[in-house]
């Protein structure tokens, strides 16, 4: 080492002897002459010997006539954009690769810590590059004349196995010195100091990459990086490093699809949205509802997409078991709080879902069969390398296990199910790719012996994603959602009939992204859709049926937006993110609609005229600016304080009689007489890491205000009614809570703890008093429930054997009790207590599982994990409803309950 060093010295001293050749002077010509040409052409051509290596040389050609010019002014020229650097030594020309031989050494040299750097850059090159362990990268060529200290870098990090970008995954500058993040298209840019610099790269689940980057100038340098073949620890729910303190986001919640395996739920399924209500401030109303209440909010106020299209109904088997097949679910994100300005159209959340995009090296999938479900998901590369299909397909066998139902009226039911997924994505080039997927999910079940109900979701997304450069993106989608269901009743009677309802929509979204700076990323965009809705239409079935053919008038409307948002990164601690979002809604003719007295209530003795409007015309129009601000404040380094307020408005309604969601539930447009809802949500909270990031901790609070809050008066006729306005009341609503989690992503014990006071209420007040409910005065909507208290957790016995448990504890939801009697005609009547001022007994449950990994042999057909696991362990028959009834003259009340014993299952899950 030592006797380098010393030659390598002895060379800079000798290096300042510089004479004749270097001012020779040469005439030469070159005519398309490459470079390694030109160098030899040189070389004869002065009688000097050049050292370099054959294969530092480009794919350069060069045309030009020299007279009477210095070698050296030749050399500058020639060399000018590529690599390469040279020095003139006698007769003697060295050409070395990106770095220069210093002529003599910086003042001060020998009283400086740093002797190993000269101009900073380290004297030792040569060192790193005869070391095979190092890998060492140079960017730009070295400029004796340069005074600059930092340079800019950026690039793109891949997976190279899928070709998809890598976002969220942190680049560490020297042992972290500093550090940035990708973005969502795996860009990254970040200022490094001039010389020699290590990158790292971080990113749980993917392999660490080391460099050490020599820096002379701005430059490029792309990471491709692996999955990391280690066996993951059983996380439940996974963030990228920091996200949950870093960004500006509030009350989001990132399910990791993969490692919801180990999680024992009804009947063995895999159930991301089920997994979902595990997690503070996303609720149902009960075991086996469909539907969610996010954060007090109603069932319709969620937006559930997958891959940027409108699920209207994601449920199966009566709320038991989610529409989405989690073998072919890429990414699952909840927003409770900070909307994204691009997401609008409803009050509460939106339900990001993606799914996964294919293998495009080999084929592969992944299945598994349990006791009501069988489910295959297959990943087939078309175009190695650059397209892949994904197909999923589950289907079930489930009518056995209505017999285990408490509910006598369920025992002899029926129920079936299937959906099925196809995705096609191609990378065109380096700059476009597309996409299409289409779902199609169906259900049919019977509860009583005369009457069969079907409903289906259809859907397809097509997406075009283009970069124009490495800062400007653009995504164009095309988009349709269908959801309808059919009711056949045959009872063999006159009164058989056949009911129908749709609801479709087509939408059209471009969304783009503009990365202006480190301090700045602009996302913008436009997208407006058509909704088209039958209401419904009821035919005779059968010819001895006296029910006489009817249709409600077709619905229609026009609702689109405009959006812009910018992440503003004010300093190191404050990072804002501030959005502004304009929508507009418009109910489309041909229609006819009700003039009503004003101040009167709305009822057929109260209208006075009648408006015509025609086909494609404005019935009515709506709109506002929806503003979205969040903020992050770094306390210190691993605790940050978030803030958001969203406003947001929503121009559909769910008409529902029941408690919860129902298949048989229609959505309503806004229209002339019943206004669109609208919210103002506000929220902060405390975030904080500890363990190196392997215990997240976070506090949040939220308020929220909403205005036109559909409800509905006493004996409301919502089927086929034709003035839906006259039989619905709309009021205010507020909800308000805390929630506190706690979450433990490594190691031999993980899982979480989750808790949340919240209260969801509505006021229902009218100058009316036919319309006041509860005195005018706020009361308890139908699923509020103050306490929810959950935990799940995960123990690791060995790599291949773990328990798992899940508990959960609620408040029970509210109820209309009889609070007293009299006798009226000789029956016994009762008096009720005021809407919901009462409350069923509270929930809890304890679900046990344990986990058996196949063996981890790697040449094997398939990897294989079974489940065992009892749901409802306990056998706590917990109330699902209490209802009364008037029974021979005497009022008895009736608790229905769903699985009131303990269900075990039995679930083999396979991989290849």
């Amino acid at each position: 080492m030592f006797k380098r060093i010393f030659l390598f010295l002895g060379l800079i001293t000798y290096s300042t002897l510089i004479f004749g050749q270097s001012n020779q002077k040469i005439s030469i010509s070159f005519n398309n002459t490459s470079l390694k040409q030109a160098i030899i052409k040189l070389e004869i051509n002065t009688n000097s010997i050049f050292f370099y290596q054959h294969n530092w040389f480009e794919d350069k050609t060069i045309t030009k006539d020299y007279k009477n010019a210095n070698l050296s002014d030749i050399l500058s020229e020639i060399l000018s954009q590529t690599p390469l650097n040279f020095i003139i030594l006698e007769d003697k020309v060295i050409l070395t690769k990106n770095s220069i031989i210093h002529k003599s050494l910086p003042i001060g040299f020998f009283d400086t810590e740093d002797r190993h750097l000269v101009n900073k850059t380290t004297v030792f090159l040569n060192e790193y590059n005869k070391s095979p362990e190092i890998n060492l990268t140079t960017i730009g060529k070295q400029n004796p004349n340069s005074s600059q200290d930092t340079y800019m870098v950026s690039g793109i990090v891949t997976d190279p196995n899928t070709e998809e970008p890598i976002s969220n995954l942190v680049i560490l500058i020297n042992e972290g010195d500093k550090y940035t993040t990708t973005n969502d298209n795996g860009y990254y840019k970040i200022e490094v100091p001039s010389g020699l610099n290590t990158f790292k790269t971080n990113l749980l689940g993917y392999d660490s990459v080391s460099k050490n980057v020599v820096v002379y100038s701005d430059g490029n340098l792309n990471f491709n990086i692996s999955e990391s073949a280690e066996q993951l620890s059983e996380v439940l729910i996974e963030a990228s490093r920091d996200k949950n303190i870093k960004s500006a986001v509030v009350g989001i919640t990132t399910i990791n699809v993969e490692e919801i395996k180990n999680i024992p739920l009804v009947l063995g399924e895999r159930d991301i949205l089920k997994v979902a209500t595990t997690m503070p401030g996303v609720k149902t109303a009960g075991e086996g509802a469909s539907g969610f209440n996010v954060r007090g909010g109603r069932t319709d106020q969620n937006l559930i997409l997958l891959d940027d299209a409108l699920i209207y109904n994601p449920s199966h088997f009566l709320g038991f078991f989610s529409a989405l097949n989690p073998f072919t679910t890429g990414s699952f994100d909840i927003y409770k709080a900070s909307i994204p300005a691009e997401f609008g159209g409803r009050l509460s959340s939106v339900f990001d879902i993606q799914s996964i995009n294919g293998n495009t090296q080999k084929f592969s999938g992944e299945g598994s069969i349990g006791p009501v479900t069988a489910n295959l998901a297959l990943e087939v590369p078309i175009v190695k390398e650059k397209s892949s299909l994904v197909t999923g397909f589950r289907t079930t066998y489930s009518d056995w296990v209505l017999n285990l139902l408490e509910d006598e009226s369920l025992k002899n039911s029926e129920a079936s199910f299937l959906d099925a997924i196809i995705k096609y994505k191609h990378e065109l080039n380096k700059n476009n790719s597309i996409q299409g997927t289409f779902y199609y999910s169906k259900d049919k079940f019977s509860i009583s012996n005369d009457s069969t109900f079907k409903y289906n979701n259809q859907l397809m997304s097509l997406k075009w994603n283009h970069s124009f450069n490495e800062k400007n993106k653009l995504e164009t989608i095309l988009i349709n959602s269908q959801f309808k269901y059919d009711i056949e009743y045959d009872a063999n009677s006159s009164r058989n009939f056949d009911f129908g309802y749709k609801i479709n929509e087509t939408q059209l979204k471009l969304n783009f992204k503009y990365l202006h700076s480190k301090k700045h990323k602009f996302s913008y965009g436009i997208n407006g859709k058509i909704y088209n809705i039958n209401p419904g239409n009821i035919k005779p079935r059968g010819n001895e049926s006296e029910i006489i053919a009817r249709k409600i008038n077709d619905e229609k409307a026009l609702e689109a937006a405009l959006y812009l948002s910018d992440e503003f990164e004010i300093n190191d601690k404050l990072l804002i993110d501030v959005g502004l979002r304009y929508s507009f809604f418009g109910a489309l003719g041909k229609s006819t609609e009700n003039i009503y007295e004003e101040n009167a209530i709305k009822s057929p003795s109260t209208v006075t005229d009648t408006k015509e409007f025609r086909n494609n015309e404005f019935s009515k129009t709506y709109g506002g600016p929806e503003a979205r601000i969040s903020f992050r404040y770094f306390l210190n380094p691993n605790l940050s304080l978030k803030g958001s307020y969203n406003k947001t408005i929503q121009y559909i309604h769910l008409l529902s009689n029941n408690t919860t969601e129902s298949p048989t539930d229609t959505w309503k447009l806004s229209d002339y007489n019943i206004e669109p809802q609208k919210a103002n949500i506000f929220s902060l909270g405390l975030y904080k890491n500890f363990q190196a990031n392997n215990l997240e901790i976070s506090l949040e609070g939220y308020y929220k205000s909403m205005n036109n809050i559909l409800d509905y008066k006493v004996g409301a006729d919502l089927n086929l009614n034709e003035n839906i306005e006259q039989e619905v009341l709309q009021g205010e609503g507020k909800a308000y809570g805390i929630e506190f989690l706690i979450k433990k992503t490594k190691g031999k014990l993980n899982g979480w703890l989750g808790y949340s006071y919240s209260k969801s209420l509505i006021k229902l007040d009218s100058p009316f008093k036919e319309e006041i409910v509860n005195n005018g005065d706020f009361f308890p909507s139908n699923f509020d429930k103050p306490h929810d208290f959950t935990v799940v957790a995960n123990y690791k016995l060995t790599h291949r054997y773990s328990i798992s448990a899940n508990f959960t504890y609620q408040t029970g939801r509210p109820i209309t009790y009889p609070t007293g009697k009299y006798n009226f005609a000789g029956e016994q009547q009762v008096v009720y207590s005021d809407r919901n001022k009462l409350r069923i007994p509270d929930y809890y449950r304890l679900d046990l599982g344990i986990n058996i990994e196949g063996n981890h042999k790697i040449k094997k057909l398939a990897h294989s994990f079974w489940n065992i696991s009892v749901y409802n362990v306990l056998g706590r028959s917990n109330p699902y409803s209490v209802y009364f009834v008037n029974e021979g003259g005497s009022i008895k009340a009736y608790k229905t309950s769903v699985f009131a014993i303990p269900i075990p299952t039995i679930t083999y899950n396979f991989k290849f």
